[in-house]
């Protein structure tokens, strides 16, 4: 039986080149797809990046438009002096809207870092009352608090952490354990600045819940210390009475928020008492 010869396959063999072109372009074109990809993924990162910031920057851009309008020249006793009638009878005529301009006023004072706190909780009690006027400066200075603290731990907190050392990270560390004390300590007696207060737990990573129930309670004690003053000065101005700031601060008052403070670091003196103990 003669042996069959196979017949080269010419038309394989003329395709085979167009193949491998075809085969060598689709290589190209997924390169070229996925350094796209790449680059848009970078970009997007980048975005993420910027978007970051621009909470901060709106907080920076608020600020230097308060001082260049001069608006902490408002915040006088003369001139709550002079505008107190009709303050008050737009309070009368608006009262829900006037809580919440005041409490939105508040708020952007805190969260920008604004001085004058203390003189809006006394503005507060002179057009709300002791308890209105406390609970309204309570509200807005707690969701400024909030509001800085969210903005400085987004923008900053995370590349903070990142970078810092062994050191940082054990105050954090320590910080972190007792939280919620150590705030209370800082806001009842003003050791440092309110917005350094506001600023340094989101560095430490302190969770926001902790933050903002030791924010708001913390500051009850000297807030409606303030609006009870502001509730009072009605009389002062209508007797033509001299008033200043620090009358307020009178040293009876200063003892007791010494005392609230000792009291709020007894977990703190618990803890490294039973430590202590244990060790030993």
């Amino acid at each position: 039986m003669p042996a069959r010869h196979k017949k080269p396959s010419s038309e394989a063999d003329s395709n085979r080149p167009a193949f491998e072109m075809e085969m060598s372009q689709m290589s190209v074109t997924e390169a070229k797809t996925e350094d796209s990809a790449g680059k848009l993924g970078q970009e997007g990162q980048g975005a993420v990046g910027l978007k970051r910031f621009l909470p901060l920057a709106l907080l920076a851009g608020i600020a230097v438009a308060a001082w260049s309008l001069g608006l902490k020249d408002y915040l006088t006793f003369e001139a709550l002096r002079e505008n107190r009638a009709l303050l008050l009878q737009f309070v009368e005529d608006h009262a829900a809207l006037a809580v919440i301009v005041f409490v939105i006023a508040y708020a952007v004072s805190t969260a920008v870092s604004l001085p004058g706190g203390a003189f809006l909780s006394v503005i507060g009690g002179c057009l709300f009352g002791t308890a209105f006027g406390g609970l309204w400066t309570l509200i807005g200075a707690t969701i400024g608090a909030t509001g800085i603290f969210l903005v400085a731990k987004t923008a900053l907190g995370d590349l903070l952490r990142a970078r810092a050392g062994p050191f940082f990270h054990r105050m954090e560390a320590g910080f972190q354990e007792n939280a919620f004390s150590y705030l209370l300590v800082l806001r009842l007696i003003p050791l440092f600045p309110f917005f350094v207060v506001n600023l340094v737990p989101a560095f430490l990573g302190v969770p926001l819940r902790t933050y903002v129930v030791a924010t708001f309670v913390g500051i009850i004690p000297g807030t409606f210390v303030f609006a009870s003053v502001g509730a009072g000065l009605g009389s002062v101005f209508e007797t033509s009475g001299d008033f200043s700031a620090s009358s307020i601060v009178t040293p009876q008052i200063v003892t007791a928020l010494v005392g609230l403070a000792l009291l709020s670091l007894l977990p703190i003196a618990y803890k490294w008492f039973r430590r202590k103990r244990a060790a030993t």
